[in-house]
């Protein structure tokens, strides 16, 4: 990364620049400009890193080289994606100001203009060639055939097909002839279209299409025939490949196996096989499963019932356990365990037609339930602990938020993650923002619509806006918000309002990092040792600065952290279990459930020889009743409830 102001100061002085970068720039780089070939509406893809949103910046692809045999110097805007990826939109105008079909040779950056300090921000340059087509003619190397089930994706290689979105369509037309395995005679087909979608990501040459029960049913047979390529582009024009001849076993549908081992109430069986079908009228993927279901505690019992699982492809369907199915009404998902074993088959539906697939042995324990939380860091909360002067350890912020939230909630089957869940249908999702929307000063705020005693639902949304609680006169926006936890400064300038725990300690943690404050913001320069985590905070507020910037991640990790335990709690049907309200009555030490304005800065930042907060006793035994875990409960000594 370089600032332009920065590096010819330092080219006439022959020194580095006293004066610190903007602090989400640091670390500014390209890694990869794709796709190669360019057509009106492709979005170019720009990886990197330390990109930023556009209230923190605006960016640019700066090209600059030849193209059509002239000099080129462009700068085209580009979209912040995330803080790693921007975008960039092309368009015909993009591609007639360069002169048409052209091919580029040159250098590649991306500049982004600072809000932070109003300086221009440069990666170092990336040496590549583009090349840019107003059309783009696909051409064919070839076409896997052979043994295949139906909606098996059918590899494609060649030239020049089309990524899909504001490009236009690639798509594969088939047509020939059908011969059931049960007849002597080739039965010419309806020639069909299927989009092609892109095997590798960005790739013009490596491209894949389902052979749809579209084209010849689902029932067991060979067809032969053609597949022809065409690049349908956005502007109406169409342009094909030569015919590629092609023949096809088609089988019967099959399971191989299913995963994971053990699954809960909200989570997906991931099934495998080939020959599923779905996602179109009258497709429909059945699974029989038949064998033993041994209930935990109980003796084995018979077991024959169909499920209906989620198409996903043709060699996947994923089943989610429920409590509305056959399974889900035979067996409570919630206090009840055990193990299957048996068989899986595949009946698979379509048009009229029914399939009776190959089955496969197959095991599987229901788990207890269990309560998976994704934290979704968002930009402005990233770009908010610029407030604080700690934008810079932004990674190591969010390590002591998670050892925060294990100690709160140790003993209690709840997993916290950073990305989306993709192996559960029902998750929590809780946002952190930099503001709170709702212009009260709030830290968190539980938006989900009313109780949820016994964590009936699994999946509330702590974030976004939720009109149903907007019109019962609550606040609409949820999630936790960072720009207020600033209240519990004594001088919190424009950033919040002072709340009456206001503590002159809190300043004595951030001042140093505060520009607003004067204060020196923490750089890559502060990092460029070891700086582990603190676990507890008895060297703070600290005298040297390595010691400083540990306290302030301590302490912030603490108050984000408990933050989310308390919002969480609120979400999982807490306080009062199975009565009214959401807070604890009156005010206890180290109580995580009171009222906030009843916990004091120094209990929520964990200083002084103050007892990190926790569920008192009865809101902690019902938190393991909901969501048993074989983990040990925590011992710590726990404050009554009431």
């Amino acid at each position: 990364m370089r600032t332009e102001a920065l590096i010819l100061a330092a080219a006439l002085c022959g020194c580095a620049s006293s004066t610190a970068p903007d602090p989400g720039l640091e670390g500014l780089s390209i890694d990869k400009v794709a796709p190669g070939t360019i057509v009106p509406g492709t979005k170019i893809v720009v990886k990197g890193a330390s990109f930023v949103d556009e209230q923190w910046g605006a960016a640019t692809l700066h090209l600059v080289g030849k193209a059509g045999g002239k000099s080129v110097d462009l700068a085209w805007p580009a979209k912040f994606v995330d803080f790693n990826t921007l975008t960039v939109a092309v368009d015909d105008a993009k591609i007639d100001g360069l002169g048409g079909d052209v091919d580029f040779f040159g250098t590649i950056s991306v500049d982004i203009v600072a809000a932070s300090d109003g300086k221009t921000y440069s990666t170092d340059v990336l040496t590549r060639d583009l090349n840019f087509r107003k059309q783009l003619t696909p051409s064919v190397t070839g076409v896997v055939d052979g043994v295949a089930f139906v909606n098996d994706e059918i590899e494609v290689d060649g030239f020049g097909f089309l990524l899909g979105g504001d490009e236009g369509q690639t798509v594969a037309q088939v047509s020939g002839c059908f011969k059931l395995e049960t007849s002597s005679s080739c039965v010419p087909i309806a020639t069909q279209e299927i989009a092609m979608q892109p095997r590798e990501e960005l790739s013009r040459e490596h491209a894949s299409f389902p052979f749809s029960p579209k084209i010849a049913g689902i029932k067991p047979g060979t067809f032969t025939g053609k597949v022809t390529i065409f690049n349908k582009h956005a502007n109406g024009a169409s342009v094909m490949a030569d015919a590629i001849d092609v023949d096809y076993d088609l089988v019967t549908a099959q399971v191989f196996s299913a995963d994971p081992p053990k699954a809960s109430l909200g989570q997906y069986v991931f099934v495998h096989g080939g020959g599923f079908v779905g996602g179109d009228p009258g497709a429909l993927t059945e699974l029989e499963l038949t064998g033993t279901f041994n209930k935990t505690g109980m003796s084995p019992a018979p077991i024959t019932m169909n499920l209906i699982p989620e198409f996903v492809e043709g060699r996947l369907v994923r089943y989610v356990l429920n409590t509305d199915d056959e399974l889900g009404t035979s067996l409570d998902l919630r206090t009840e365990t055990g193990k299957f074993t048996g068989r899986i088959t595949p009946i698979i539906h379509y048009g009229g037609d029914t399939v009776r697939g190959v089955s496969s042995q197959a095991a599987f324990d229901i788990a207890p339930v269990k309560q998976v939380v994704w934290l979704e860091y968002q930009p402005s909360y990233v770009e908010g602990l610029r407030d604080f002067g700690l934008r810079a350890v932004d990674h190591k912020i969010r390590e002591r938020i998670l050892v925060e939230l294990a100690r709160i909630y140790q003993g209690v089957n709840i997993e916290f993650r950073a990305e989306v869940p993709t192996d559960f249908a029902l998750y929590e999702h809780v946002a952190l923002v930099g503001v709170d929307p709702n212009n009260q000063g709030l830290f968190g705020y539980d938006n989900s619509p009313g109780k949820d005693n016994g964590n009936v639902r699994l999946y509330d949304q702590l974030g976004g806006v939720n009109a149903k609680t907007q019109q019962d006169g609550y606040a609409g926006f949820g999630g936790v918000f960072l720009r207020s936890l600033m209240g519990f400064s004594k001088h919190p300038g424009s950033f919040a309002k002072s709340v009456p725990g206001a503590d002159p300690v809190f300043d004595q943690l951030f001042d140093p990092f505060r520009a607003d404050r004067d204060g020196t913001p923490v750089t890559s320069a502060d990092l460029a040792g070891n700086l582990p985590l603190l676990t507890d905070g008895n060297a703070c507020p600290g005298s040297d600065r390595e010691t400083q910037i540990q306290c302030a991640i301590f302490v912030l990790g603490n108050l984000v952290g408990g933050t989310l335990g308390h919002e969480i709690g609120h979400s999982l049907g807490l306080a009062n279990p199975y009565q009214e309200g959401f807070h604890n009555i009156g005010d206890a030490p180290a109580r995580l459930k009171d009222s906030g304005g009843d916990r004091s800065f120094m209990e929520r930042a964990e200083l002084m020889g103050q007892t990190p907060a926790v569920f008192c006793d009865e809101e902690y035994d019902y938190l393991r009743q909901i969501l048993p875990s074989s983990e040990a409960p925590n011992t710590v000594e726990r404050p009554t409830c009431f």
